[in-house]
Formats: C-alpha cells, sequence, structure tokens
C-alpha cells in the first residue's frame, strides 16, 4: 500500500507500444479503489514467501513496490531524511506479443525525496518509464530494479544493497546492510489484508533497520552521511475498500532497538477501519503482531499546504501491551510530495516514553476535509 499505485492512470494506455505519457494530478482513492482487472493474480491466502524470488518482482500482479526511508546525518551532525521507491504497474496481465522494441505491459515510476532539516527543505522528483528499450526493468540474478539512470541493487544473498538516483538537483548513492536487519513478515506471514472482501489484500514484509552510508547531494552540495534506513515490499492486485479513502502509515526505530510500523485505513468520514495494523519489532528480531484494539492515534498539530489541504503532522501514539505512549512530532512541517498524486511523506521525530526517528506517510487528504 503506497500512494503512487495512483500512476495506473498516468499512462492512459489503450496500444501496448505507445510511448508513456504525461501524469494528470489523479486522488488515490480514485485508482487504489478501482475494480483490479480479473486477469491479474489476487492476494487470497497466506503463502510461503521465498527468498531470494519474492525480493524479484511478480508480473503476474497489478502493483509492487521496494520502498526505502530513513534518516541520515553528516559527522557534525546535519541531520536528512529521504524516500527512494521504485514502484511497478501492469497495465494488463500476460505477455505482449514481442513484435516491438516499445511494446510492454509494464510501466516503472519512481519517486525520490531529500528532506533537508537545517534548511527545512524538502525536494522531490518523479521519473516514469515503459518496461521496454532497457528503458526500466528487474532483474533476479544478479538483483537489479531500475528506472533509467535510478536503481536498486543487492548481492546474491540480498545482504548488502545499493540505491543509486540523480536528477539535476538532488542526488543520492547509499549502501544499506540488510543483513543487519530481521525480515519482517508483517500481517498473517506476509499476507497483508486491506478490508473483508475477498483477495482485497496484498503480500507484504519488511526490513525495518538497515545500517546506512554514502553520499546525499543538493545542488552541488555533497554531503557523507550514515543512519538507518527502512524497506517495504509489497504486491498485489487490489487496494483501497469503496469505503476507505486513504491512510496514516509510521515507520519508527526507537533507541532502545525496536522498531514500530503502523498503518490506519481511512474512511470517508476520517474514521479508522477495522483492517488497521502493525508490528513492533524487538531488538532481537521478535515480532508482536498489533491490531486497532492495540493502538490508539491521537492527531495533535494540523499543517495546511498551499491549496488548503491540511495533514495532521504530529500525532500521539498508543500502544497497550507493552505499554508505549510517546509523540511523532514532523522534522518539519511541509515535506509533501507534489506529483502525479500529491500525500505528504517525511522524516519524524519520536519523544515521550521512547525517542527515536522514523518516516510517516499520509494519503487520501483533500482540501475538502
Amino acid at each position: 500500500m503506497r500512494a503512487c499505485l495512483l500512476c495506473l492512470v498516468m499512462l492512459l494506455t489503450a496500444c501496448d507500444s505507445t510511448p508513456p505519457v504525461s501524469a494528470p494530478q489523479v486522488r488515490v482513492a480514485q485508482v487504489m479503489g478501482a475494480e483490479p482487472d480479473p486477469g491479474f493474480a489476487r492476494a487470497f491466502e497466506p503463502r510461503p514467501l521465498r527468498f531470494p524470488q519474492d525480493h524479484g518482482a511478480h508480473p503476474e500482479y497489478a502493483t509492487e513496490w521496494w520502498y526505502f526511508t530513513g534518516n541520515l546525518q553528516t559527522d557534525s551532525g546535519r541531520r536528512f531524511g529521504y524516500q527512494f521507491t521504485l514502484f511497478r504497474v501492469g497495465l494488463r496481465p500476460g505477455e505482449p506479443a514481442d513484435d516491438s522494441a516499445w511494446r510492454t505491459r509494464q510501466v516503472y515510476i519512481g519517486h525520490l525525496a531529500i528532506s533537508d532539516a537545517a534548511e527545512a527543505q524538502h525536494h522531490s522528483a518523479e521519473r516514469l518509464a515503459r518496461a521496454a528499450a532497457g528503458l526500466a526493468g528487474n532483474q533476479l540474478i544478479p538483483f537489479e530494479v531500475w528506472l533509467g539512470p535510478w536503481s536498486l541493487r543487492a548481492d546474491a544473498a540480498f545482504s548488502r544493497l545499493e540505491i543509486e538516483a540523480e536528477t539535476d538537483a538532488i542526488g543520492l548513492a547509499l549502501k544499506l546492510q540488510a543483513s543487519a536487519s530481521p525480515l519482517v513478515l508483517q500481517g498473517e506471514q506476509g499476507l497483508s489484508r486491506k478490508s473483508a472482501a475477498p483477495g482485497n489484500a496484498s503480500f507484504y514484509y519488511s526490513l525495518t533497520r538497515l545500517p546506512t552510508r554514502g553520499e546525499l547531494r543538493i545542488g552541488e552540495t555533497r554531503y557523507m552521511v550514515t543512519g538507518n534506513s527502512w524497506m517495504d515490499r509489497e504486491w498485489s492486485s487490489s487496494a483501497l475498500d469503496r469505503d476507505q479513502v486513504g491512510w496514516d502509515w509510521f515507520a519508527l526505530q526507537l533507541e532502545d532497538g525496536r522498531d514500530l510500523m503502523y498503518y490506519q485505513l481511512r474512511d470517508s468520514a476520517g474514521m479508522a477501519g477495522a483492517f488497521s495494523r502493525g508490528s513492533l519489532v524487538g531488538s532481537d528480531g521478535e515480532v508482536k503482531t498489533l491490531s486497532p484494539g492495540q493502538v490508539k492515534l491521537t492527531p495533535l498539530r494540523h499543517w495546511q499546504a498551499g491549496d488548503g489541504t491540511e495533514y495532521p503532522v504530529a500525532w500521539r501514539l498508543q500502544v497497550s501491551e507493552p505499554s508505549l505512549d510517546f509523540e511523532v512530532q514532523a522534522m518539519f512541517d511541509d515535506q509533501r510530495m507534489e506529483h502525479s498524486v500529491r500525500y505528504w511523506e517525511g522524516a519524524v521525530d519520536v519523544s515521550g516514553s521512547h525517542t527515536g526517528r522514523g518516516y510517516l506517510e499520509l494519503s487520501g487528504y483533500t482540501a475538502m476535509h
């Protein structure tokens, strides 16, 4: 589940060999509430996840993503947040005819962002291409997912990852140590149900704490950085139910070594749904599932964007067992992604009963609400 499922409508595709077109502004619910093509596979029941195969693409499903966020800093303490995401979107199920270098039924979309705490500036970019003529694609051995000059690479054991992405304005080149993080199967052994409707679910796993080092660039200035990243992997052919409009997603790395993920799915009245879920990962790798009855989320402060949309950028998050009670605050308020779909995604600080850092995603908010 991520705001960029969005991009299904970006292609407005009638012909498999047509080059991509510019993306209109769309709402999350317009895309994620759509009925999936019956030719795509659905996530109905848990199945054993297989590695390294499941690190790679699943073209039988309509959508998937490799999603990275992280908090990094220089030796002098200057702080940055980053987001790097590669999305695969299936335009139609099945394989196209092999009669054109441009003929494909797969599109890749990328989002890149750097949040600079010292300047309170959020820099971001979007990129898209069809998986044709070498412009975008994936391979399992050696592992790589690429979108033009943006790429995710890994060794055979998926223990060391490399991210590279450049635009004229920003760039990053990072090395992540995946072997240091537990692999967390979210939901029911990796099956994450989004509603009671059969098949309205995804396969979902996370690597919640990846030691990270490398370089960020803003303009002509380069920064050597270290810190921690978070990886989410998800694939499905369905998304929001008809009464769901968006979600609030928390990925928090606490200083005591525990990691917490929680998302609440919201309906049109702003109420959290019964299929909101999360996990608390102990420093020893033990995973505790979190359900709505155990978690209470209370917005504390909103930030208003220029178009009038208000985003809750400060929260109180309480967990009943084990007892957790802390505030989650945006590193700075304006960390909105201004692309084919507008959504808020940014670095946050944790204070209260526990301290830490993390990332927050807020989708499905509009100026009308």
